[in-house]
């Protein structure tokens, strides 16, 4: 066989096995969703020490003949890197080793309070993934209703109205998304706040990320304000208050708004509506008026990259739900805000996939 030859089985080989793994990631999400049903991540922290595999099928309360099962279950989530193996004290010679916490499946936690574990389910549950089914025969379509409300016959947030359990699902990711993001914004983006004296968080849902600010900063006047059904029923406090209505029509007056996560929903028009009732609803920048925005900003020139990948993730999650949301560049940004009147902004990278936007009327 001759070295071109060689090198056309090894690209071949690869090809398939790159195609193979992509075809079988689906198991990955499905297993760590096994998983925490489980609660194997729970029941190996509150161990202590390397759990080995027979003490772990005992906590389980699974039957012995299915521990090979679970060895398997645990070696790919080894791999993925959900947990870890370290020696264990043991008297059997077979059992060495014992299962630890990897850093980054304390987000897994059902009892850490910035747990991600309701986005995580929230997003791997079938409600999500059927639709996916049918994304091939949406781009055939002529109609323009998005492949969610192709397979449900209504829009996710009609679909929400009529389904208490997925509603109470989404509500519940969001809040947790919500509690870790604002971990990370409250302590590294004080700056954000300075010199106002309030606030109106829109889409705000049940108030998680409006009730953290008025509690760090009780100076601050804040508004979680949000559609009837999401907050009817809520209680504020001294310097919160939930007010209802539609941002199509009108954003409560304040020194600042805040939008996170609300405009990747919609499409350039939609958002520049939104962006227009937020403007309307804040001073000039000489009196301190500003609008907060937490967003991603695609990163289009790091190609290859795990960030882009998660965004482009993202985008792909947009187009199937709502059809007209999408994720944006800066390029993408700036167009919206000059053409909703806007004057300049500020892009901070310091949210991970996402940014702090400050923009300026």
């Amino acid at each position: 066989m001759t070295l071109e030859n060689i090198e056309e089985s090894r690209n071949l080989l690869h090809s398939q096995a790159h195609i193979w793994n992509h075809s079988l990631s689906i198991i990955n999400p499905m297993l760590l969703k096994c998983a925490i049903q489980l609660q194997i991540p729970d029941i190996i922290n509150s161990h202590g020490a390397p759990m080995l595999l027979s003490e772990l099928v005992q906590a389980l309360s699974i039957k012995p003949e299915k521990t090979h099962f679970v060895y398997r279950l645990m070696r790919l989530l080894v791999h993925l890197g959900f947990f870890i193996t370290k020696s264990a004290s043991t008297n059997d010679e077979e059992e060495k080793e014992g299962y630890l916490l990897a850093p980054v499946s304390r987000l897994l936690l059902k009892d850490e309070p910035l747990s991600i574990r309701p986005f995580l389910l929230a997003f791997i549950d079938l409600m999500i993934m059927d639709p996916m089914q049918n994304m091939s025969t949406w781009f055939q379509n002529d109609n323009n209703i998005n492949p969610f409300h192709m397979t449900y016959g209504a829009t996710m947030w009609d679909f929400a109205l009529k389904n208490s359990n997925f509603n109470d699902s989404f509500n519940e990711a969001m809040a947790s998304d919500a509690r870790l993001v604002t971990s990370v914004f409250l302590e590294h983006c004080e700056g954000v706040f300075e010199g106002l004296h309030s606030l109106v968080d829109v889409g705000g849902g049940n108030g998680t990320l409006a009730r953290s600010i008025a509690k760090v900063l009780p100076n601050v006047k804040c508004i979680c304000f949000d559609l009837p059904n999401v907050v009817k029923g809520l209680k504020g406090s001294d310097n919160l208050s939930y007010v209802c209505g539609d941002m199509f029509d009108f954003i409560p007056k304040a020194d600042a708004v805040l939008l996170k996560w609300i405009l990747h929903d919609w499409n350039d028009e939609e958002c520049v509506k939104i962006l227009k009732r937020c403007k309307e609803a804040i001073p000039s920048k000489e009196d301190g008026g500003k609008l907060i925005i937490i967003e991603m900003v695609v990163k289009i020139d790091e190609v290859g990259t795990k960030s882009l990948e998660n965004q482009l993730f993202f985008d792909m999650m947009m187009m199937m739900i709502y059809a007209t949301g999408r994720e944006r560049s800066e390029k993408d940004w700036a167009k919206l805000l000059i053409d909703a009147g806007f004057s300049n902004y500020k892009i901070t990278p310091i949210l991970g996939l996402r940014s702090v936007i400050e923009v300026y009327p």
